[in-house]
């Protein structure tokens, strides 16, 4: 099956296969957000403040039995004028049903839709310094993300590109970059049958976005795939290989996150991620190791690549892809060797 999905180049299918389902059955979910905008609808007040109650306890009591995701938060309705007040309130019942029952969880993050003018992340930031002070919170305890999914978001009427100037005005609050893929290329004009994260619209927006947010450690994602795995096998295994075609397309454009919709699409994200990173780590280590032993290796390697060549055999450790001493053995560097070399410690 992996083989079939994948393509050529999976080292060992049935290590892969036992690593997968091991992620599966130890934490399947790494970051998540309850939908309370488009996947919830307009709902009576009463019935979204119900739910939105039970959504913050819920969050408490994953928190407090230990089987909560590392990062974990709500996707809220946007702070545009006919969402804005229900966005506010549903936002303030959940955080505050959290905070009720304990510390805020350090993985907390809340997704801002919708995200059309810096105005919005600037109130966002706003919004959360006030939380803070009416909970007597630490400044900066709460941080969000911002959804681009309108043109506005990318490329401003002046000219200027949007996303630089919403990292400037979230005031150090801002954890990520999420990108729409439906509602933006809708707005572009892209018919619906050609509406998808490797379109040229979104693929132009996400380097925009990728080129804003580099080197000030907001993190960029890629957008999701609306073909889900449900029906019968062949329409399962296609709506798989299109999912992990899209996912092995978005890492090697320097996107490490992106969202999933449905619980079938999680095998395939995570497959797709350990052999992204077995694909290349004998490669990766031939590099590292003749420019550590300062041979001709054919490959010129620039101190930034090899700081690349580095970061990338890390993450495949730290997603569980390569254990750390093989990703040493590939190399001929220790692990600590490899974190200063990509730029994680000091030098020693």
């Amino acid at each position: 099956v992996w083989a079939d999905l994948l393509g050529t180049g999976v080292d060992d299918p049935e290590a892969l296969d036992a690593a997968v389902r091991g992620k599966l059955r130890g934490e399947p979910v790494e970051d998540l957000r309850i939908d309370f905008e488009d996947g919830y609808g307009t709902r009576p007040d009463s019935e979204e403040d119900e739910r939105a109650l039970a959504v913050g306890r819920l969050l408490a009591r994953l928190v407090a039995e230990g089987g909560a995701p590392p990062f974990l938060g709500i996707r809220m309705k946007s702070l545009e004028a006919p969402d804005r007040r229900r966005g506010i309130r549903t936002l303030d019942i959940v955080l505050t049903a959290l905070h009720e029952a304990g510390p805020l969880p350090p993985g907390l993050l809340v997704t801002l839709p919708k995200v059309t003018h810096p105005a919005r992340v600037a109130a966002m930031a706003e919004l959360c310094e006030a939380w803070e002070e009416a909970r007597g919170l630490p400044h900066g305890t709460l941080r969000f993300e911002a959804q681009i999914e309108t043109p506005s978001a990318v490329l401003g009427a002046d000219g200027r590109a949007t996303p630089a100037l919403l990292i400037d005005a979230a005031r150090g609050r801002l954890a990520g970059l999420h990108h729409g893929t439906y509602d933006y290329t809708a707005a572009c004009g892209v018919a619906a049958h050609h509406q998808a994260p490797d379109h040229p619209a979104a693929d132009h927006a996400k380097a925009v976005m990728q080129v804003a947010a580099a080197g000030t450690g907001v993190r960029v994602a890629d957008g999701s795939s609306n073909i889900l795995p449900v029906g019968d096998t062949p329409a399962v295994r296609a709506a798989w290989r299109t999912h992990a075609r899209l996912v092995e397309r978005s890492l090697a454009r320097g996107f490490h996150q992106g969202w999933d919709l449905h619980p079938g699409q999680l095998p395939t994200r995570y497959a797709a991620v350990f052999a992204f990173f077995r694909r290349g780590l004998v490669r990766a280590g031939e590099r590292l190791a003749a420019r550590a032993a300062r041979e001709e290796s054919g490959v010129l390697e620039e101190p930034a690549t090899a700081r690349a060549l580095a970061g990338y055999l890390l993450r495949g450790v730290d997603c569980g892809a390569v254990p750390g001493a093989e990703a040493e053995t590939a190399c001929g560097l220790t692990l600590r060797e490899l974190t200063e070399l990509a730029g994680r410690l000091p030098p020693s």
